[in-house]
């Protein structure tokens, strides 16, 4: 399946555990999803086992279990969408690159969520997380909120 759209494990989240009214784009993007009206959707297996982590940890009100979790992640993320990793080969060329880049701390997992949406040729990474993924331009990447996204949808079909 081709992708064009990349969610983020910001857009998972909150797609997928209500946090109440911040939660609402991307739950009306993860519902545009279910209804087939968004296709040639992808994440990176990272997302998944963030995912997972994060829901599992949430504060009480917000937890998920981990059997939750990955029933969440198995319907509405493997059902739904493409799953995607880094291909072995261009592992160390990334990680290279972040060097060069000056990347630190938690910012290589956004590079490399960032290099598998390049790899699996998506077009946009739709992220609450923004500023992350700015080093994503030089890829040709768009990077949208959700609320970004389904304006910029409707603006297309409108």
């Amino acid at each position: 399946m081709a992708v064009s759209v990349f969610l983020d494990t910001s857009v998972l989240l909150a797609g997928l555990v209500d946090f109440g009214p911040q939660s609402a784009p991307a739950q009306s993007l993860m519902h545009a999803v279910a209804e087939n009206e968004v296709t040639g959707v992808g994440t990176a297996w990272h997302c998944c086992l963030e995912f997972f982590s994060v829901s599992t940890r949430l504060p009480p009100e917000f937890r998920v279990s981990p059997a939750e979790a990955v029933t969440l992640i198995e319907d509405e993320v493997f059902a739904r969408m493409t799953v995607h990793d880094l291909p072995s080969s261009e592992r160390l060329p990334m990680l290279k690159a972040a060097g060069q880049d000056g990347t630190s701390g938690g910012r290589i997992y956004d590079a490399h969520i960032a290099d598998i949406a390049r790899a699996a040729g998506a077009s946009v990474v739709v992220t609450d997380n923004r500023r992350h993924f700015l080093a994503s331009l030089r890829h040709g990447l768009r990077v949208q909120t959700p609320a970004e996204f389904l304006a910029s949808r409707k603006t297309r079909r409108g």
